[in-house]
């Protein structure tokens, strides 16, 4: 017989055909020639015949006439006959044929075969197309090429195993310690087949679920590695370091980390840097965010919100998912934006305080009404305990007000206005700006009321052109008055606006000096106003040019520099008309109000032991003796009999301990003079030193006057000392001198500390320093142990 045409030649001559009919009449003459040369058993053309079947096979014409001639091939010891045998049997068989019984033979002769590729071929066959018998016959072979060294046949026998558990699911704990050592291959195609492996087991067993959890670390740093690594010419798929792995071990992690706490913490950082670091120009990024996308929502995943409890606990880990969080800002969903907005605000420290406020107040520019009451509240907060500097501090919460200021809260313009009058150097700019800002503008209420207030203040700098940082402009006196009349009738204008308005004409009356007329004449005329508030402050203020015009100047000063009063929370020390009910005395008197047990308690827990005795506040009275009941009132619950020291009088009980300052004997007695002093606290320049004297009325009281002096080239600035001493002693702390300790040791800061040692044992004390210095707040707590002897003895 003449040689079979090759198979390149048969498809140049069927693609040649014009017609269906042509192309048919050319397969079915081939076929004739391929059925004679297989009864003819011609093993030189085998095949070349069976190659030239399975193209036909492919272009949808019948070949199962060439079924054993595929086993033939396979049988035989040429790898090209084997190849060509292998393709026909995953092409032309399947497990119902039953053919399978002769194929297992050579199939497991070849997994054994001391050639890597004809081993390849074997598994590549029974992944295809192998049986259950036939996967149950050959998984021990399969399981033992899955410990093999060799990577090209470990991807393959992964490959295969997962084909052997889908027909034998009970097979599946024979390939458990095979996979021990999977992921630890550096071959991206063995990774790839072993998390195909792993995923397999995963979601058919909840035991090998369980089993597998612990390698979500290992298939994380996987991940990570990926991402992060440089670029792979092997790898790189777009700029993507092999995105078809990634998106393995993405479904993997999502089967992992469902229903799983733990898993899903562990995974929660890699999808974010996934999600964030992942291009999305091209389809490769974007299938692998599709990935990434179902992964977060099918597992316990750190959504928005759990981020905002996850902040307090690891700040850096949510740190460096801001810019996805701001972009989320932008979301059209409004859940998802106000979880963003809490969040950011969340975020906000001293070091990206700028770039946050600028994204925070755009967002603010452009979010719906409901979001910008609590916006403008946290970007007030985050100001406030975050600011730069100053001007930073006002430009930020004008910004705000001229953007929302209808929306902000009631205690806004206060606030402003407290940190505007602490601001000295700032006066002159903030009163220009705020002057600016509502020029024939007037929507704004807060706005409006805090520029009211400061022209009132300020307006002679206003006038006089005195601002150095930025460009001063060029005012008259009837100018400003022209503004403050136009908010007086402005429909727009509020009922407390105008007051502010108002108010703020009378006080200009002693800052300008052309227009004092004028103001007369327009105070009078709101004498008849029909606002009943707008019209008793202009009865009040003709009255006072009228009658007491004399005493005009001082009452409309200037105001002086505000002490704000900060909320600390637990620790927070509250004064009862100047009484106080913690352990810790604040030097600075703090507002008025009660201060629950558990404050009390939380500040003692700060510095520190359970020992901690409450202090016996300062009364301030001014009464003889007979306050004293009053004055044991308001110790409450202290125990003061028992004591030689606390004897009571005849008719009310006295401590001498707190009124020892109302008796006419001396306060000290001649030991106070054998006393030495002794340096409690040494540290960043912050020196504190206590001088002893022991009282006459009481010995068993000890005056500690404490010195602090500062030898830095900064002052030190708001300064609070705190003490706390154990229960056998009661504690009393007087107010201090000053709240600033001058640079250069060039002043000192005193404060008197009383101790009632009735016990007369060894003192100990521990103390809480706070205080600002070059910019920052500082906080430290010490402990003195070192009294001398004679302090308490």
């Amino acid at each position: 017989m003449p040689a079979p045409i090759r198979l390149r030649e048969l498809i140049r001559t069927i693609r040649t055909a014009r017609t269906q009919a042509e192309e048919r009449e050319m397969i079915q003459k081939e076929c004739a020639a391929i059925r004679s040369s297989f009864r003819e058993e011609d093993n030189t053309y085998r095949c070349r015949n069976v190659a030239k079947l399975l193209y036909m096979h492919m272009l949808g014409y019948p070949a199962h006439f060439g079924q054993l001639e595929c086993l033939k091939l396979i049988a035989s010891q040429k790898f090209t006959d084997k190849r060509i045998g292998y393709l026909g049997a995953m092409l032309l068989l399947d497990e119902r044929q039953d053919v399978h019984l002769l194929m297992t033979n050579c199939i497991k002769n070849d997994l054994n075969h001391s050639t890597q590729y004809v081993q390849g071929l074997a598994l590549c066959t029974l992944g295809c197309m192998g049986s259950s018998e036939m996967c149950r016959d050959l998984a021990g072979e399969v399981e033992k090429l899955l410990k093999t060294s060799n990577s090209y046949l470990r991807k393959k026998a992964a490959l295969c195993a997962v084909h052997v558990i889908r027909k034998v699911p009970e097979l599946m704990e024979m390939f458990l310690p095979a996979t021990k050592n999977l992921l630890n291959e550096k071959n991206h195609g063995v990774l790839h087949t072993s998390v195909v492996l792993l995923t397999e087991m995963c979601e058919r067993s909840p035991d090998m679920l369980a089993h597998f959890r612990k390698l979500v670390p290992q298939l994380v740093r996987i991940l990570k590695n990926l991402i992060m690594s440089g670029y792979s010419p092997e790898h790189d798929v777009s700029g993507i370091s092999d995105p078809f792995l990634q998106v393995r071990i993405l479904r993997l992690l999502r089967i992992l980390g469902r229903n799983d706490d733990d898993s899903s913490e562990a995974m929660n950082d890699i999808l974010a840097q996934v999600a964030t670091n992942t291009e999305t120009s091209k389809n490769v990024g974007n299938a692998i965010l599709y990935e990434t996308v179902l992964t977060i929502m099918d597992i316990k995943s750190e959504t928005l919100t759990s981020l905002l409890k996850t902040v307090q606990t690891d700040h850096n880990a949510v740190q460096r998912h801001r810019s996805t969080i701001v972009d989320c800002l932008k979301d059209l969903d409004v859940s998802i934006k106000r979880r963003a907005m809490e969040l950011s605000f969340a975020l906000v420290n001293g070091n990206n305080v700028r770039g946050m406020m600028k994204e925070l107040l755009y967002f603010l520019d452009s979010c719906e009404p409901e979001f910008k009451a609590d916006c403008a509240s946290g970007i007030f907060l985050a100001a406030e305990k975050y600011a730069p500097s100053k001007r930073w501090h006002i430009d930020t919460i004008m910004r705000v007000l001229t953007t929302a200021g209808s929306y902000v809260r009631d205690d806004a313009v206060p606030n402003l206005i407290q940190l505007i009058t602490n601001s000295v150097e700032m006066h002159a700019y903030t009163v220009q700006r705020l002057y600016k800002a509502i020029l024939g503008d007037y929507s704004q209420q807060p706005l409006v009321q805090v520029a009211s207030w400061c022209i009132g203040e300020y307006g002679d700098l206003l006038v006089s052109g005195q601002c150095e940082e930025e460009e001063p402009i060029q005012v008259t006196e009837d100018e400003v008055l022209d503004i403050l009349e136009s908010v007086l009738i402005s429909n727009m204008s509020a009922s407390v606006t105008r007051g502010y308005a108002l108010t703020a004409i009378m006080k200009l009356s002693t800052r300008f000096t052309c227009t004092v007329n004028r103001i007369k004449k327009v105070v009078s005329i709101y004498g008849s106003s029909i606002d009943v508030e707008l019209q008793q402050r202009a009865v009040e203020y003709n009255a006072l040019f009228k009658k007491y015009d004399h005493m005009r100047p001082a009452l409309l000063e200037r105001m002086p520099v505000m002490e704000k009063v900060t909320t600390n929370g637990p620790a927070e020390i509250v004064h009862t008309n100047g009484e106080t009910e913690t352990a810790v005395l604040e030097t600075k008197p703090p507002p008025s109000g009660l201060q629950p047990a558990n404050q009390a308690n939380d500040l003692l827990d700060l510095l520190g032991g359970s020992d901690i005795t409450p202090v016996i506040p300062t009364a301030p009275t001014r009464e003889p003796a007979s306050a004293g009941g009053e004055l044991l009132d308001l110790l409450g619950d202290l125990n003061l009999t028992g004591s030689p020291v606390f004897a009571p009088a005849p008719q009310i009980a006295q401590p001498p301990f707190l009124l020892d300052g109302l008796t006419s004997q001396p306060l000290f007695n001649d030991i106070s003079a054998g006393i030495p002093s002794i340096t409690a606290y040494n540290k960043n320049g912050l020196k504190i030193d206590f001088t002893f004297e022991r009282s006459n009325t009481n010995p068993s009281v000890t005056v500690i006057t404490i010195q602090a002096s500062n030898s830095t080239e900064l002052d030190m600035t708001d300064f609070v000392f705190q003490a706390a001493v154990p229960k056998t002693f009661q504690l009393q702390l007087l107010s201090p001198s000053s709240s600033v300790i001058p640079a250069f040791n060039s002043g000192t800061i005193t404060q008197v500390i009383k101790v009632l040692n009735p016990q007369k044992q060894q003192l100990r004390m521990r103390i809480k320093l706070t205080y600002n210095h070059k910019g920052s707040a500082m906080q430290d707590l010490a402990e003195v142990n070192n009294f001398p002897p004679q302090s308490w003895q």
